[in-house]
């Protein structure tokens, strides 16, 4: 068991970046491609600072895009260690875009990253316990169990899932789809 804890608050982090003309996408607002970079770097940042250690990204949760980012706006990423397993962290991440000229702050993406930390050896290490100080910690928290266990119950869905059986297949005809099978030549 782990004898080693640590406060969220320690975990916390942010970053800031002016967002520029190379980082949109067609329409003009910034790619959410890059947006992920971003996260993807403040959720290592955040495991790392917290675990002591190298960490990896095991999965992307969760990524809501609730609003664009224009050019010329100051994006802010905040992230903090919302649950611990043994090696793993889950870390959440808001993202802010800031009028520079208004000061007008939106609120654009909320995401949720698996990390894993690792040794010099690239094995699992133990992470730290989490302090909770606040009901908002235990509610984040609450949350990432009850989200681990949906992901489980997703998971064995899909173990006992019987795709492409002649049931499965008239069950489609509910869906905006139109089956057309190919014969199989193997």
């Amino acid at each position: 068991m782990n004898t080693t804890f640590k406060k969220v608050s320690s975990s916390y982090i942010s970053i800031s970046q002016l967002m520029l003309p190379s980082h949109t996408n067609f329409s003009g607002k910034i790619h959410g491609g890059f947006i992920l970079s971003l996260l993807d770097q403040i959720a290592f940042a955040c495991a790392s600072k917290f675990s002591g250690n190298y960490c990896v990204t095991a999965s992307v949760d969760t990524v809501n895009f609730l609003n664009p980012i224009e050019v010329g706006e100051l994006v802010t990423m905040k992230a903090s260690v919302n649950y611990v397993g043994k090696s793993s962290m889950i870390i959440g991440i808001r993202v802010e875009a800031e009028n520079i000229q208004t000061g007008v702050v939106k609120h654009c993406n909320s995401s949720y990253f698996t990390m894993v930390s690792k040794d010099k050896d690239g094995n699992n290490s133990a992470v730290p316990g989490l302090i909770l100080t606040s009901l908002k910690e235990v509610g984040r928290f609450q949350n990432c169990v009850k989200q681990i266990a949906l992901k489980k119950e997703r998971e064995y869905q899909r173990s006992i899932a019987t795709f492409g059986s002649v049931e499965s297949i008239l069950e489609l005809n509910k869906y905006n789809v139109k089956v057309e099978l190919l014969p199989n030549l193997d």
